[in-house]
């Protein structure tokens, strides 16, 4: 548990007035003491350092803020109306954040986070409060007993640390300008970027949707900027959000691009900078919530962390090593964030523990096998069960996402809703249920490998989250003695133990019937197909077929060159089965 929590002191730096204005969700400080450098660092952080020296000048301090009026700032020479409201507000906001202190969450993985009163609001929504029903890791609870946690405090998690990692950034940087603002904004991305998850989270859009309406392209990152705007509207959070210094649109469309990209996708392809929440200078901020560029980012350091500590899977990496040394650096003319060259070993491990966790939680086979069965029970129960949406108007279970409202009301609770219904067109739903809860399980035959990858039904994609491509050769570098300079550092450069190849594809079988001869026949057509295709021998299964198929030439050659001193029946099954 200690490892979980060692991480850069959040807000160390942050709570001292004598050296930075305070930013969301940091404890707030007693303006009142700072000294006229202390204010004029905080016009800096809040963007309006050019009338830092009218401040100097006029000797104003943290105690003469609250009674600055408009005509005050004019005789300062603040001769625009617009600059002068600028300043004004920024102050009203200073002195908001005071009346409404923060409020803190204690978590096992993170401690005790405190969370910005702007957050709370957004926490305190129906369309938040929906996450605390969806399963984290959806069929893993059936397999791990620990996997009990869910969206809700994920989310809360990454919230947290997409902000101590922008304030340890502004922090460490001064010159890159990260202004309140933009630490709220990146508070918010993190906290909402998961709004859009279905029942049992990825088994939604990842196997009921694409069943329920083929060729119908739909991610959950869609769906959480659709629910972000449903949030925001059905809450009147507009107002808010401008009391406590946001600047609309443009700070709504941060937060969304920081979730699911630009807001034209065209324009990707089309413009050198498609983002429009925020300039090319800060293209460092997109990659804190979801890092499009290699995969490094804080949504993957709170659920490792979460997803080890609640499956009882130790975890080696330590993101606290990741915010004390990450820097942003100039890389072919945008800022990215980077980190210290020795640190590259902490990033293999990083994607390891990916690795690790797909193959022995994720891709678990019952998990699957338990995802599979219920993604046939929500298939036969589509349609009859019904979400009202907006103006009374009624949704399927694969249609409640295209209307937010009714989308709102779906979550694991559809699982008892069938399973406790009495209706007869539930029945076969009903039944699947059951036989989940009762452990009437499909069995698995087994996985096997192709050498080249194949599209067939049940292929688990294992790989370092880039397919085929090292993540690390995406991320830059600085060294102690050159902090400025970005730079690539190749695998071989790291150590030989690496993996040669990062991705691989397994290709499983299931077998709905669970007696002992369909089984029998089923697990010698399976061994058939990997020989007729070439693939390689099925291990893994629940099951041993009887009589065991001759292998072809090329296998019984690679065998023969592991051979070992066994009996005969034992050696027959070692051949078949192990490899």
């Amino acid at each position: 548990m200690a490892s979980r929590k060692r991480s850069f002191p959040p807000d160390s730096s942050l709570s001292a007035p004598g050296k930075r204005a305070p930013g969301p969700g940091a404890p707030q400080t007693d303006y009142a003491g700072w000294g006229a450098e202390e204010t004029c660092r905080y016009l800096r952080a809040e963007g309006l350092g050019e009338w830092e020296d009218a401040f100097r000048e006029h000797r104003i301090t943290g105690v003469g803020l609250r009674y600055l009026a408009d005509a005050d700032l004019e005789k300062m020479g603040l001769k625009f109306l617009g600059d002068r409201l600028r300043v004004l507000h920024s102050l009203r906001t200073l002195w908001q954040i005071e009346v409404e202190p923060s409020k803190v969450f204690n978590d096992p993985i993170h401690g005790h986070m405190e969370m910005h009163p702007l957050l709370i609001r957004i926490i305190d929504t129906p369309q938040f409060q929906r996450l605390r029903h969806i399963k984290q890791l959806g069929g893993a609870y059936f397999v791990f007993p620990g996997a009990s946690h869910n969206r809700f405090e994920h989310s809360l998690g990454v919230g947290h640390l997409a902000g101590q990692l922008v304030r340890a950034l502004d922090q460490r940087q001064p010159e890159l300008h990260i202004t309140r603002r933009d630490v709220l904004c990146v508070q918010i991305a993190g906290l909402c970027h998961d709004l859009g998850h279905g029942p049992f989270s990825h088994m939604f859009d990842g196997k009921f949707i694409p069943k329920a309406r083929p060729g119908f392209t739909w991610k959950h990152e869609d769906a959480s900027v659709k629910m972000f705007d449903h949030l925001v509207a059905d809450n009147d959070l507009q107002p808010v959000m401008k009391e406590h210094g946001l600047v609309l649109p443009e700070d709504l469309d941060f937060i969304k691009e920081q979730i699911a990209g630009p807001m034209d996708p065209k324009d990707m392809k089309k413009l050198e900078w498609p983002y429009r929440g925020r300039p090319k200078d800060k293209s460092f901020l997109y990659e804190i919530v979801s890092n499009k560029r290699n995969g490094i980012d804080v949504d993957k350091w709170d659920y490792f962390a979460r997803d080890c500590y609640h499956l009882g899977i130790k975890n080696n990496f330590d993101y606290g090593r990741c915010l004390m040394f990450a820097k942003v650096c100039e890389v072919d003319g945008q800022k990215h964030i980077c980190t210290r060259d020795k640190e590259v070993g902490n990033l293999y491990d990083m994607f390891h523990t990916r690795n690790c966790l797909h193959r022995r939680a994720y891709q678990h086979k019952v998990a699957k096998i338990v995802e599979t069965m219920i993604t046939e029970a929500f298939l036969k129960a589509d349609g009859h069960i019904l979400f009202e949406g907006s103006k009374g108007k009624m949704f399927s279970l694969s249609t409640a996402i295209d209307d937010m409202e009714a989308y709102t009301k779906v979550t694991d609770n559809v699982f008892e809703q069938i399973l406790n219904s009495s209706s007869a067109a539930l029945k076969d739903s009903r039944e699947i249920l059951k036989n989940v809860v009762c452990r009437r399980l499909y069995k698995c035959l087994g996985h096997t490998q192709a050498d080249q990858h194949e599209n067939v039904p049940q292929v688990i994609n294992l790989d370092y989250g880039m397919k085929e491509k090292n993540p690390i050769n995406s991320v830059r570098f600085y060294s102690k003695d050159d902090p400025s300079k970005a730079v690539q550092i190749r695998k071989n450069q790291v150590s030989k133990l690496l993996p040669e190849q990062f991705a691989e594809q397994l290709i499983r079988v299931y077998c709905k019937k669970l007696d002992s001869r369909s089984l029998e026949a089923a697990k010698k057509n399976f061994v058939q197909w990997c020989m007729d295709e070439n693939f390689s021998k099925p291990q893994d299964g629940d099951i041993i077929a009887p009589e065991l198929t001759p292998l072809k030439p090329s296998r019984q050659e690679d065998d023969d060159n592991n051979k070992k001193e066994v009996n005969p029946v034992g050696k027959a099954r070692i051949q078949l089965f192990e490899r």
